[in-house]
């Protein structure tokens, strides 16, 4: 009977099978019945030595160069096809039989099951298998469970599709496209690597130059603050200059004022000459005390800010000092509880090697005297059975004929 071509693949308890259809040009328009071959071990021997025998009359040359790009023969399809039925049932048989890989990935699965059998909706993510992934925790058994049977439904899908297609149309093309699929996912995982590479280098460029902005910031903002604390000096002394310049000059026109008045009444009246004389030095006096006073005064102010400044700027030294020598005692508190610690750890270490060493000696000198007791024993019972042996004693002892026995 001719084989006909395979339709599709049928898997129940009992196991796998592919589904045939045979058709003739007289039963061809009546009726096209499948029938369900069992892939037996006989009927896989007896199609293998069918298939070499054709082969060797043919005298077919490489496959490989046999193969066309709009498909293949009905022969070689077959054989293929044949080739990968025997893998399909390989992998039906790996994954019913690991009945502990199955129990635990139903246990780990158990929430979903639960979620679907009573209609909770979940959320929509752009990609599921990565929603439940912590990468904290990426050597988890559940993750290692979920692996193995994605990749052994993805081998499965990849055999299946390029068996149906192998035995319906003559062609691989699903194992042609799974195989782009990869090569392309491959390339985009190599972009994906170059660009994060490229990144990471643009990101610590970024960095450098954040880094030497902020300096250049900080350079600028100290010249800035010198700049201005220079100018407001300069601007208390413009003031101050100022007010003396003014004061000097008012003293200046009332001198002079005083001059003339002078002139006039020593003019006018020479008795009086005396008495505005005196009233004048009188008044110069009083003046100068003034300007001494006031000059005296905003010296001691000055002097009092500026000891104001330096005892604040003691206070804030001595803070940072304590701060600093507190430090330098917890450092030291630390390295002291260190060195005590690796003290005790190198005591302890030393009084185990002690032990370790005097176990040894105990060991060897146990191991020799065995060693002594063990010869010295084969050498007494060696001398024994040699002395028995002499004296033809025990079970060497000479046994002597009987009596009253013919010769």
């Amino acid at each position: 009977m001719e084989r006909g071509r395979i339709a599709s693949i049928v898997s129940d308890t009992w196991g796998r099978a592919a589904v045939y259809t045979y058709e003739t040009p007289k039963a061809a328009s009546t009726t096209e019945q499948p029938e369900i071959l069992y892939t037996s071990n006989a009927y896989l021997r007896t199609t293998a030595s069918s298939i070499s025998q054709e082969l060797a009359e043919l005298h077919i040359p490489d496959p490989i160069t046999l193969v066309p790009v709009e498909g293949m023969t009905t022969l070689l399809s077959y054989l293929y096809a044949t080739l990968l039925e025997d893998v399909i049932s390989q992998m039906w048989i790996l994954e019913r039989c690991n009945n502990e890989l199955n129990i635990r990935k139903t246990l780990f699965d158990l929430d979903n099951f639960l979620a679907v059998k009573f209609d909770i909706k979940k959320p929509n993510h752009a990609d599921e298998d990565l929603v439940d992934i912590n990468p904290a925790n990426l050597n988890s058994i559940t993750y290692k469970i979920k692996k193995l049977d994605a990749d052994r439904k993805y081998v499965n899908n990849v055999v299946q599709s390029t068996y149906l297609d192998l035995a319906q149309s003559f062609h691989f093309t699903p194992l042609v496209k799974y195989i782009r699929e990869i090569e392309t996912r491959n390339k985009y995982r190599a972009e994906l690597e170059e660009e994060e590479s490229k990144n990471r280098m643009l990101r610590k460029e970024l960095s450098r130059q954040v880094r030497q902005q902020r300096n250049h910031f900080k350079t600028v903002l100290y010249d800035t603050d010198v700049n201005i604390d220079r100018l407001r000096t300069q601007v208390e002394d413009s003031v101050l200059l100022s007010e003396v310049r003014s004061r000097y000059i008012d003293n200046w026109q009332q001198a002079r004022a005083e001059q003339n008045n002078q002139v006039i009444s020593d003019i006018e009246s020479i008795p009086g000459d005396k008495i505005a004389n005196y009233k004048l030095r009188t008044g110069q006096e009083n003046r100068v005390h003034a300007e001494v006073e006031l000059l005296v005064n905003i010296a001691i102010n000055e002097t009092l800010a500026k000891v104001e400044e330096w005892m604040d700027k003691y206070d804030t030294d001595m803070e940072n000092i304590d701060l600093k020598i507190q430090i330098k005692k917890n450092d030291y508190q630390n390295m002291r509880d260190k060195r005590f610690e690796l003290e005790e750890m190198l005591a302890k270490h030393e009084m185990q090697m002690k032990a370790w060493i005097k176990f040894k000696e105990e060991r060897e000198e146990n191991r020799r005297y065995i060693e002594l007791m063990t010869n010295s024993a084969i050498i007494v019972q060696a001398w024994w059975r040699g002395l028995i042996v002499r004296l033809q004693l025990g079970p060497f002892k000479v046994k002597k004929p009987k009596k009253g026995l013919k010769k």
